[in-house]
């Protein structure tokens, strides 16, 4: 049973969960952050996006150099949360059915018996998917998105929550293979460890050369609990002005002459979602423009495809271009400074 923050004396719901308040929601979750920060040294951003990510019944992409801990903040927020974990290493031999599951004959009962693959857990930690053929990573397409499986004609369902922490390495290492756009687009944040500072490495020496950090993190809630942020988290409000405003952001991705694919409609959703969670993440219940501008970058980067420069000119990232309809769009859509409802 998980050790956890929700179980003072407090407001109960019917289903005698504590009935959150603003205040609640954030001190909850700050013992969730404070967890898995215990693990991750240094890197408060990180820790933050991947449990927004869970809340906001999303999917996190940390993509960067190997050994600097993606796998290990995969494995600290799964940890962090009492439900079933299952991890898949993604190679080039892996097959589909290893991630979905298969339909295997029963002699006894003479008729086909599903068995689940790996994807049928809370949180599924997707280590190094680019090493995995395109036709491997497609088979967590319809988990990610419909939060179920199909095989031969019959629908299963993974488990509620349903996280998917995907690690890849740059496309510059050896032995990699791009995620295909729809792929990318499932992923509700795309994000970089980026090295430790000096400080938080040295610490790193001195508290990992016996212990392994892992071995001492216990459970903070439940899957129950979690499902419960999930639901306060969805009701918290966005006003009207702000979603214009978020609106705004990607339909300017699309018309903008250096990128030659914008954000999706699915991109805008997860946005707004991931806004929601930010804002009460601070203690809110009401959605402000800040939150939106602070995920722009990690929900939509990724997305976007640049235009390919042309006679050798340099051809602007999706970086540069959302930073330039940022200017844009804030000094041309009139957002409150507060909304509440």
């Amino acid at each position: 049973m998980a050790d956890t923050a929700m179980t003072d004396a407090a407001p109960r719901d019917a289903g005698g969960r504590e009935a959150l308040t603003a205040d609640g929601f954030a001190r909850v979750t700050d013992a969730i952050l404070d967890a898995v920060g215990s693990v991750i040294d240094g890197k408060p951003d990180a820790v933050r996006s991947a449990l927004v990510c869970l809340l906001a019944e999303g999917h996190l992409l940390i993509e960067d150099v190997p050994g600097v801990g993606k796998t290990m903040l995969a494995r600290a927020l799964a940890t962090s949360v009492d439900a079933t974990v299952r991890r898949i290493q993604f190679t080039p031999d892996l097959l589909p059915g290893d991630v979905t599951g298969v339909s295997v004959f029963n002699p006894v009962e003479r008729e086909f018996e599903f068995k689940p693959g790996a994807i049928f857990a809370n949180i599924v930690i997707a280590d190094e998917i680019n090493r995995s053929s395109p036709k491997t990573q497609s088979a967590l397409l319809e988990a990610m998105e419909e939060r179920q499986v199909t095989v031969d004609g019959r629908t299963h369902y993974v488990p509620d929550p349903f996280l998917v922490v995907a690690t890849q390495n740059p496309l510059e290492m050896e032995g990699t293979y791009a995620l295909p756009e729809a792929q990318r687009d499932r992923f509700m944040m795309r994000i970089s460890m980026g090295y430790p500072d000096a400080r938080s490495e040295a610490l790193m020496l001195r508290q990992r050369d016996t212990v392994n950090p892992l071995d001492q993190l216990a459970p903070v809630v439940s899957a129950d609990e979690v499902a419960g942020l999930v639901a306060w988290a969805r009701a918290v409000h966005v006003a009207p002005a702000i979603e214009d405003y978020a609106v705004a952001l990607a339909q300017a991705t699309r018309t903008h002459s250096d990128l030659r694919l914008g954000a999706s409609p699915r991109a805008t959703l997860q946005l707004a979602r991931a806004a929601k969670v930010w804002a009460a993440l601070d203690g809110r219940s009401f959605v402000i423009p800040d939150d939106v501008t602070a995920l722009l970058a990690p929900v939509f980067a990724h997305r976007l495809i640049p235009t390919r420069a042309a006679g050798g000119a340099r051809a602007a990232n999706a970086s540069e271009a959302i930073a330039t309809i940022l200017d844009r769009i804030a000094a041309s859509v009139r957002v409150p400074i507060a909304s509440r409802q």
